[in-house]
Formats: structure tokens, sequence, C-alpha cells
């Protein structure tokens, strides 16, 4: 018999090898499904916590009697609403801004809009080489509230 025929015919012998490629395909196959959906959730629950933060921001701005004791009572709603899902503060994640003068702010009438900034580190990534400063997904949200007080006139 010659050398190509007895090749093909190891190639096509099929003994037992099934369960060894189940087991090979599985894992190569499953393990990065099992990550994407680690990191779709990690990000996912970031996200919802830049929105809860930056809505809540907006809400408790306007409830505020000043201007100042409502930058403070927003600045430590979006601490807590961040610190609830772990992510980390850093300056400037919160943004302020109202669309009439800044003397004026708290008029009825006026608008409040919020903005917060996170950024949601990617699950098992290793702090060597700076990769864990690479896989960083930034997230931002933004909410406005109006400013509405009883007994004013619009």
């Amino acid at each position: 018999m010659p050398l190509l025929t007895r090749v093909r015919r190891l190639l096509r012998r099929d003994d037992g090898n099934a369960a060894l490629e189940f087991l090979v395909a599985g894992v190569v196959l499953l393990i990065p499904l099992i990550y994407l959906g680690l990191a779709l959730s990690a990000i996912q629950g970031g996200s919802l916590a830049v929105e809860g933060a930056a809505r809540e921001a907006a809400r408790i701005y306007v409830s505020a009697t000043t201007d100042a004791a409502g930058r403070v009572s927003a600045d430590r709603a979006v601490t807590v609403a961040l610190a609830d899902r772990r992510l980390p503060r850093r300056s400037g994640d919160l943004e302020l801004r109202c669309d009439v003068s800044a003397d004026d702010c708290l008029a009825t009438g006026a608008r409040m809009t919020t903005t917060v900034h996170a950024e949601v580190d990617l699950p098992f990534v290793p702090p060597i080489f700076g990769l864990d400063r690479i896989a960083r997904v930034p997230i931002e949200a933004t909410a406005t509230a109006p400013i509405f007080r009883l007994g004013a006139a619009p």
C-alpha cells in the first residue's frame, strides 16, 4: 500500500477524538464569550450609575435654596451614586450648567443641566505594562431639570 493512501486513511479515522475536539473548541470559544459578558455587564452597570448620578444631581440642585448649597448637595449625590457602583471620583467629573445667567440660576423657569463623567475599568486586566490605564471605558451622562418654585411667577 502506498504511503499516500496510508496517510489518507489515518487522517480520515475518527477514533474518539470528538470529546477532545469539543473540549478544546468549547474552551477556546467559551472563555472569550464569558469575558465579553463580564465586560459588558461592568460597562452597563457603570453607565446606569453615571446616569443616575446625573439625574439625582440635577434634581437635588433644583430643590436647593441657594446656588452654593445646591452645588454641594449635587456633588454629594454624585459621590454617593458613583461609590455605590465603586467608581472613583475624579476632579472635574461633575459639570453644572444653567441656561440663564449664573446670578439668577435658581429662578423659576430656568433649567439646570448636569453632566457626569466617569471611567469603568474592564475586569481582570492586570496592572502590568500600563494595561489597566488603557482598559478603561469613558462614560458620560447628562440630565436636565427645570427649576420651579411654588408661588413664584413663571
